[in-house]
């Protein structure tokens, strides 16, 4: 039986160098081999590989950055003003803002944003969801009499 966790998230990159650059300007910390760069990202690692070459390493043809690509990132904060500040920094390193901040059906507050590639961000207070002091989220449960939109726990 497959374990039930993620180890690794790759994103399919026009310009290795350029998606680097991108994250490293949001402060994040990479590293680089073989033309692939690795950020830790709390228990898993966030990997910029080629778009052509990830398409070829999955056996699947690449229809290309043009749309969406039925994938988002999110990351969970811990206070509103935490959202509006990484939107901030996301913009101001080269993202495009495609949801301004604002309330959520679960009482919560959120904004995404696309990086240079398109692949896009939510930024999340999720008033349901606590995160704990490493930045971890556990899924309450949610059989205990709430719902999802009551548990703040459904996508947008």
């Amino acid at each position: 039986m497959m374990e039930q966790r993620i180890s690794l998230v790759t994103l399919g990159v026009a310009d290795v160098a350029r998606a680097r650059a991108f994250y490293e300007r949001l402060g994040w910390h990479g590293q680089e081999v073989e033309q692939t760069v690795f950020f830790q990202a709390g228990g898993l690692a966030l990997v910029l590989w080629s778009r052509e070459k990830l398409a070829a390493d999955a056996g699947v043809h690449d229809l290309g950055a043009g749309g969406f690509g039925g994938t988002t990132l999110a990351q969970n904060v811990r206070s509103r003003d935490e959202v509006d500040e990484l939107l901030t920094a996301a913009a101001d390193a080269g993202a495009r803002v495609t949801v301004p901040a604002r309330e959520t059906f679960y009482g919560g507050y959120a904004g995404c944003f696309a990086d240079p590639d398109g692949h896009v961000w939510e930024i999340a207070w999720n008033p349901g969801l606590p995160l704990g002091p490493d930045g971890a989220l556990t899924i309450p449960d949610l059989g205990a009499g709430a719902g999802p939109a009551e548990a703040g726990s459904g996508p947008e």
